[in-house]
């Protein structure tokens, strides 16, 4: 069901390990890009009529509005189930926790008497989030994107989210509600990189936004990618990724549990096993075969993510190889099940989330562990971290100089101007001392 990839006996070059050695999933964003330039610019001119016909088209649905009814969201709360409600709320709960930590506050540095450059941390001043559909259900992802947006002091958010058949042309009726748990009564009922672009350029319905944060599929992404300048955006996501990084001492019915409950969000989600005990691969790859024919999902996900060329269980010879393999890999969700989990954890530089122990599983993360799940994906958690207040705040550099602060460095910066062969940027300081400039310190 899984392949195996043995880099044991393998030198890894001082300059890190090659990462196309490693399982991945064939993710042509770039091919997608020309599907999804029509799409943008037939929003980009036609608005609203466009979103509906593209409701039609690809959701399959007739709907004569694209913005949701507020009594809709009102609708949506009061019927949902009272089980459903408390968990969401406690996983809003938590979040804020972990995200009201991050939020910063305003530095000033004096550089010199008279001289200060201050950051001052502003937030995005309007934010479109998005919100899968399709196979899945996602009211998780309404928390992840809408928290961190509100705990950074973000003043004007929508929400889009593909419309439903089955709900009469409105997104699935739980993330409505979970809108409506977080205050956010503007909701759009679209999907795919037609949402993101009337983000990106407004609609009859929708005011633009400055920023599209949240997950989707492959034309989401490129759509992110196209519009990217005129929109700031959090990541392009690509499918979905587990690495587990485990020794002998694992448990094997963990870590295949771990590994199909992210097979199962998709046909190209990627789960990846890396470690040093032959024993536990084998052990896990009968478990694989005795879970995987007692959950749902199998034929149409879980079976196809696990076969396919992005899964894999690689052997390593030890500790350190598999160090090197899990940050060459840099996966989305990274679990550590190995004797001193903690401290393995701790040696960890890429990963868009690291899970410690035998009682951290991905799945904690992804609804109630108080952390974001937003996260980078295809390697990009080498460069890229995952969403939280820090995204949708922006740094501004406030500079203020006297007169006197000006003079003493006016010198050293006529200097560089006219070593750049810029003059003009050094008259702007002469000017302001009648063309004498006092020498610098």
């Amino acid at each position: 069901m899984i392949s195996r990839i043995d880099l044991r006996g393998a030198a890894f070059p001082e300059g890190g390990l090659d990462r196309d050695l490693l399982p991945r999933a064939e993710l042509d964003v770039e091919a997608a890009l020309e599907k999804v330039r029509p799409i943008c610019d037939d929003v980009r001119h036609r608005g609203t009529a466009a979103l509906i016909d593209y409701a039609h088209r690809f959701d399959g649905v007739t709907i004569e509005r694209v913005r949701v009814p507020v009594a809709a969201l009102e609708s949506a709360l009061a019927g949902i189930d009272p089980a459903v409600r408390a968990a969401l709320e406690e996983s809003i709960r938590r979040a804020r926790l972990v995200h009201r930590d991050q939020r910063r506050t305003d530095h000033a540095t004096q550089v010199v008497p008279g001289g200060t450059v201050t950051e001052r941390w502003v937030p995005v001043e309007r934010v479109g989030l998005y919100v899968p559909g399709g196979r899945s259900v996602y009211p998780s992802s309404v928390v992840m994107n809408v928290v961190p947006a509100q705990e950074a002091g973000v003043g004007s958010m929508a929400v889009a989210s593909p419309p439903q058949a089955e709900f009469g042309g409105l997104p699935h009726p739980t993330i409505l509600a979970a809108c409506a748990l977080l205050d956010v009564d503007e909701v759009y009922a679209a999907g795919g990189a037609q949402a993101v672009a009337m983000f990106a350029y407004g609609t009859e319905e929708c005011r633009p936004v400055a920023m599209v944060t949240g997950p989707g599929n492959i034309w989401v992404a490129a759509a992110k990618r196209l519009l990217k300048g005129r929109i700031g955006i959090d990541a392009e996501a690509g499918p979905t990724e587990i690495a587990i990084l485990a020794d002998a001492t694992a448990d094997p019915v963990h870590v295949a549990a771990d590994l199909i409950s992210q097979a199962e969000h998709d046909p190209l989600a990627a789960s990846v096993l890396v470690t040093d005990s032959e024993e536990l691969a084998a052990a896990v790859e009968k478990e694989l075969e005795v879970q995987v024919g007692a959950t749902k999902h199998v034929e149409d996900r879980i079976r196809p993510a696990l076969s396919g060329r992005q899964s894999g269980i690689v052997l390593v010879d030890g500790l350190e190889q598999g160090l090197a393999v899990v940050d060459a890999y840099a996966a989305e969700h990274l679990e550590v099940q190995t004797e001193d989990a903690a401290a393995v954890a701790a040696r960890v530089r890429n990963a868009g989330a690291v899970f410690v122990g035998a009682f951290a599983p991905v799945s904690l993360g992804d609804y109630a562990a108080g952390s974001n799940h937003v996260l980078p994906t295809g390697g990009c958690a080498c460069h890229s971290s995952g969403l939280s207040v820090q995204s949708f705040l922006r740094g501004i550099h406030v500079v203020d100089y006297s007169r006197e602060a000006l003079a003493e460095i006016a010198g050293h910066v006529v200097t560089l101007a006219e070593a750049e062969d810029l003059p003009a940027h050094g008259a702007a300081v002469k000017a302001r001392f009648d063309w004498k400039v006092p020498p610098s310190k």
